[in-house]
């Protein structure tokens, strides 16, 4: 069982940047597959960036890539996602999610994961 718990959402201005972190429960953290989603009102969740267990393998959706970074601590039992150039289309709920699946990083959807947080807003103004 894990537990997530996002963090750092909030209001920015477009060009601006910020750091979403997640504080994952449970001794067994390292072994999971981690991903950043997002949402917005009327739109499916949708994947933003994968990291495997090892930093060894991240990917990214087109609209976030270069922009966008996925990071880890597994001695902290945390992900980040780095955001910088924020634009007003990126505003929406972000979630963390984890699984032990694996697949390519780039194949993974929302019905691979296994454990969801809450969610944290970010909201870019133009």
């Amino acid at each position: 069982q894990v537990r997530l718990v996002e963090s750092g959402g909030g209001l920015v201005q477009a060009g601006g940047s910020l750091r979403l972190s997640c504080a994952a429960s449970g001794r067994t953290f390292s072994s999971y597959v981690m991903g950043w989603f997002r949402q917005t009102p009327g739109k499916e969740r949708a994947v933003l960036a994968i990291i495997y267990s090892s930093n060894s393998s991240t990917s990214y959706a087109d609209s976030v890539k270069g922009r966008f970074t996925i990071s880890r601590d597994n001695a902290k039992n945390m992900v980040y996602l780095q955001m910088v150039s924020l634009k007003p289309e990126d505003t929406a709920v972000y979630y963390c999610a984890a699984t032990l699946r694996v697949r390519s990083a780039s194949d993974y959807r929302v019905g691979d994961m296994n454990y969801w947080g809450k969610g944290t807003l970010v909201t870019v103004s133009s």
